[in-house]
């Protein structure tokens, strides 16, 4: 197995340098919303109300056909191309699709990155998040949960646990923009719950749209990707997991075995008592694929010479050197020309 670490990640980030400084040049780029379902409401009450000051009363009768689980995704095709398919970047769990867009403190994101390296970058809103839209609650989708500051804080291995959010205390080396932190609340959304169904589907609407891609995803996003690819394994050309929170289906590992997988963790996971599980997890999952004939690689960063990662690994201060590492596992599967 070739590791690819610090010193080959800073050589990787030297190669782009060049390309870094010049402007980028685009085929096309856009935007489209994919997938939903119609819904329809009865016997709901009419609703009047002011719409703006000096305007008049407008009448809203909320029965009668919904869209909902539609999904919103921008896409960015660069010229001269170099990725031998679409890249997807997939967020997590009360997030949208700015975690791969720019970081807290204002460094460009990996949509950039890999769009500089000649990748076509196609990302989204899921359902219910962000440009795409929710419902009506409770008649569609149940109420949403909303984060407080503290919880990415202490959970996201960003401060040292329960509590530090208050003192500002974080891990030793955390490499994430803390001085940023509020710029980053400022990104957190609400989450609804049991709209699961309705995301696979509109993902698996997205891949049939785009065609066959590798996708990069994060956290909950992680998670999904897997269960999207057990549905449709024929849409992915490879399958890279940031840190994710969940599994596919076990009894269903095998329909993995065909795609190239990467698995990526930050530092300080197996001293937490949540993250250390949920990786213990994943291990799992990916020992039942590679029973199966299947190829994952897990890369511990630490281990790996890139140390001090919270779980926004791709918002963190050295977040080009993790990027890096995944554009050179990419290339050695042979997806960058």
């Amino acid at each position: 197995m070739i590791r690819f670490g610090a010193a080959l990640a800073a050589a990787w980030l030297a190669l782009g340098g060049a390309a870094q400084a010049q402007p980028i040049t685009l085929e096309r780029f856009g935007s489209f919303h994919v997938g939903g379902r119609q819904v329809v409401l009865s016997g709901q009450p009419v609703r009047e109300y002011l719409p703006t000051a000096g305007s008049v009363p407008l009448r809203i009768d909320p029965n009668g056909v919904h869209m909902v689980g539609q999904m919103y995704a921008r896409f960015m095709v660069p010229a001269p191309q170099r990725g031998a398919a679409p890249l997807m970047l997939w967020h997590g769990a009360y997030l949208t699709g700015v975690t791969w867009e720019t970081t807290p403190d204002g460094r460009p994101g990996w949509d950039e990155f890999f769009l500089r390296r000649g990748w076509a970058t196609y990302v989204t809103d899921a359902v219910e998040r962000g440009r795409s839209g929710a419902a009506m609650v409770p008649e569609i989708y149940a109420p949403p949960l909303h984060l407080p500051a503290q919880n990415p804080w202490e959970r996201f291995r960003i401060g040292t646990g329960a509590g530090s959010y208050a003192t500002r205390s974080v891990l030793p080396g955390n490499q994430f923009p803390t001085e940023q932190y509020e710029a980053f609340t400022r990104q957190v959304v609400a989450r609804y719950l049991g709209t699961d169904a309705d995301v696979l589907a509109a993902y698996v609407a997205l891949l049939e749209r785009v065609g066959p891609s590798v996708v990069i995803a994060h956290s909950q996003g992680g998670a999904l990707a897997w269960q999207v690819a057990q549905r449709r394994p024929d849409l992915f050309r490879a399958l890279v997991l940031i840190e994710p929170a969940g599994i596919g289906v076990a009894a269903e590992a095998a329909k993995l075995k065909d795609i190239p997988q990467l698995l990526v963790y930050g530092d300080y996971v197996e001293q937490d008592p949540r993250w250390s599980v949920i990786r213990r997890n994943a291990r799992g999952f990916a020992a039942a694929i590679q029973a199966a004939g299947g190829t994952v690689e897990d890369v511990d960063l630490p281990g790996r010479g890139i140390p001090g990662n919270s779980h926004m690994l791709m918002m963190d201060r050295n977040s080009d050197a993790v990027a890096a590492l995944v554009q050179g596992w990419l290339a050695r599967q042979g997806l960058w020309r």
